[in-house]
C-alpha cells in the first residue's frame, strides 16, 4: 500500500495504469500455469503461449501508447509532408507516466518466466502487487526479475543490523554521486549543449566528458540509493552498475552498464532470436543491431536514442565477429594498484567511444549531434578559463574516480572492510561526504535523468 501511495504522490491518475498492468499479469500468470498443467496432447502449451502473447500485447501496448504514440504520429505526418501531402492528424500530447518503462519490463519478466517454468505462478496478490510496486526501485530500476524478488517477499522479514549499515553507506555514496557530481555537471552540460554553436573545441570536449559523468553518477546514484534503501528492509536488489568507465572494451562496458536492462534484453530478446549461436555472420550482425536499436529506442521516442544504440552496435561488432567479446571478464588490475599502460590506453579509448555516443544521447536532434561533433573537430581553439572556473568540480570528479578505482573489487564505493579500515577513518569519510553534499549540492537540485524514461 505504501508503495502505491509513493507512486500516486506524483500523479494519482497514473495509479490506474500500474494497477491495471499488475492485475492483468497476476491473472495471466495463473492462467498460463493452469493451461500448461492441463495440456497433455501434442498441442501442449498452445493456449499458454497465446496467454503469454496477451500479456505482451497489453504491456507493450500500454508502453507504446504512452511513450511512443505522439512520436510515431508526428513522424507519420512529417513523412507525408515531405511528399507534399499535408495531414492534420493531431497528437494526444500524452504525459509519460514515470517508471512505466521499468515496471512494464518487470511484470513481463514474471509472465515470461512463468511460461518458461522458471518459477510458479503467484496466487497471493499482496506478494505480486508488492513485487511490481516495490518503491525503492519502482520508478528507475534496477529492473528486478520475478525469480529474484518474488521469493524474498514470501520470506519472513528480520532486521539485520550489518545489512542495514551497509545499506546506509550505499545510500550516502549514491547521494554524493547524484548531488555533488551529477547535479553540478548538469549545469555546465546544459550550458554547453544549449549553446554548442558558440563553443570551442575544449569546451565542447569538456561538455561531452561531463555529460558522461553526469548520466553515470545520476543513474548509478539512484541505483545505489534504491539498493541501499531496499537493504534497510531486508531485500537484496540486483547490482545495476559495476564501474563501467574502467571497461577495456565496449563488450565489457555493457557488462558493467545498466546491468538489469542489458541482461533483460539479453535473456528475453537477444537469446530468443538466436543470439550469437546462429549459422551465419549476417544473422549475428542482424541480432546485434536488433538488440542495440531496441535498447536505444527503449530510452525514449527520439531518433537520437536510436542513433546512440546504432553507434554502440557498430562499436560492438568487431569484438563479437572476432569472438573475443568475453576476453575481459576479470576486474582490471586485479592484483595491482595501477593499470598497465596498455590497460590505461584501452580504458581511455573505450571511454572516448562512449563519450561520442553520449553526444547523440544528449543532443536534441541527430543534426545537432553531428554539428556538435563537427564543431568540436574543427573549431580548434582552447580557452582554459572555464576549466579554472570549475576546478572544484573537476577535483571532485578526480576524487570520485579515485574512490571507484580503489573500490573496484567491491559492490559500491563505500563498502569497507572494517577489519582493515579503522572506525575513526570510516567515520571521517562519512562526515566529509555528508559535508560535501551540504556544501556543494545545487540549490533546487535536478530530477533524476532516468525518470523521463
Amino acid at each position: 500500500m505504501v508503495s502505491y501511495i509513493f507512486y500516486g504522490w506524483w500523479d494519482w491518475r497514473f495509479l490506474s495504469l500500474i494497477i491495471f498492468s499488475s492485475v492483468v499479469d497476476f491473472v495471466l500468470g495463473q492462467r498460463i500455469e493452469l493451461a500448461q498443467e492441463r495440456a497433455y496432447n501434442e498441442d501442449r502449451g498452445f493456449k499458454a503461449k497465446h496467454l503469454l502473447y496477451l500479456s505482451l500485447f497489453v504491456n507493450l501496448g500500454l508502453l507504446g501508447v504512452f511513450k511512443y504514440y505522439d512520436f510515431f504520429i508526428t513522424e507519420f505526418i512529417a513523412a507525408f509532408g515531405g511528399l507534399g501531402v499535408e495531414l492534420h492528424t493531431s497528437t494526444l500530447r500524452i504525459i509519460l507516466p514515470v517508471g512505466i518503462s521499468f515496471y512494464t519490463f518487470q511484470t513481463l519478466s514474471y509472465t515470461i518466466d512463468v511460461y518458461r517454468k522458471k518459477l510458479p505462478a503467484v496466487y497471493d496478490w499482496t506478494v505480486f502487487f508488492a513485487y511490481v510496486s516495490f518503491f525503492p526501485q519502482l520508478v528507475a530500476g534496477p529492473i528486478e526479475r520475478a525469480t529474484q524478488l518474488i521469493p524474498q517477499f514470501k520470506k519472513p522479514r528480520y532486521f539485520d543490523y550489518d545489512q542495514a549499515k551497509d545499506g546506509m553507506r550505499q545510500i550516502l555514496w549514491g547521494l554524493f554521486k547524484k548531488m555533488v557530481i551529477a547535479d553540478n555537471c548538469a549545469q555546465i552540460v546544459d550550458s554547453v549543449f544549449n549553446n554548442f554553436e558558440t563553443q570551442d573545441t575544449g569546451m565542447l570536449a569538456l561538455g561531452a566528458v561531463l555529460f558522461a559523468f553526469q548520466i553515470y553518477c545520476d543513474f548509478s546514484g539512484y541505483s545505489d540509493i534504491a539498493i541501499g534503501t531496499a537493504r534497510l528492509f531486508g531485500f537484496k536488489l540486483m547490482r545495476n552498475f559495476s564501474y563501467p568507465y574502467f571497461a577495456r572494451d565496449i563488450a565489457e562496458f555493457w557488462r558493467r552498464w545498466h546491468i538489469s536492462l542489458s541482461t533483460w534484453f539479453r535473456d528475453y530478446v537477444y537469446i530468443p532470436i538466436g543470439g550469437s549461436r546462429v549459422n551465419s555472420k549476417a544473422k549475428l550482425i542482424r541480432n546485434i543491431f536488433i538488440i542495440f536499436l531496441v535498447s536505444g529506442f527503449w530510452h525514449g521516442a527520439n531518433w537520437t536514442f536510436v542513433a546512440w544504440g546504432f553507434l554502440h552496435a557498430l562499436y560492438f561488432l568487431p569484438s563479437i565477429l572476432r569472438g573475443n567479446n568475453r576476453k575481459n571478464l576479470d576486474t582490471i588490475a586485479q592484483n595491482r594498484a595501477l593499470p598497465t599502460l596498455k590497460e590505461l590506453g584501452q580504458m581511455l579509448f573505450t571511454f572516448a567511444l562512449v563519450c561520442i555516443a553520449w553526444i547523440f544521447f544528449r543532443a536534441e536532434s541527430i543534426g545537432d549531434a553531428f554539428d556538435y561533433l563537427t564543431r568540436m573537430a574543427t573549431n580548434l581553439n582552447f580557452n582554459p578559463r572555464p576549466f579554472r572556473k570549475n576546478i572544484f568540480l573537476l577535483l571532485g570528479i578526480v576524487i570520485f574516480i579515485s574512490v571507484e578505482w580503489l573500490q573496484r573489487r567491491k559492490a559500491h564505493g563505500f563498502e569497507f572492510d572494517e577489519m582493515k579500515l579503522p572506525q575513526i577513518a570510516r567515520s571521517t569519510i562519512y562526515l566529509v561526504t555528508a559535508l560535501a553534499i551540504l556544501l556543494f549540492s545545487v540549490s533546487g537540485g535536478n530530477g533524476f535523468i532516468y525518470f523521463q524514461f
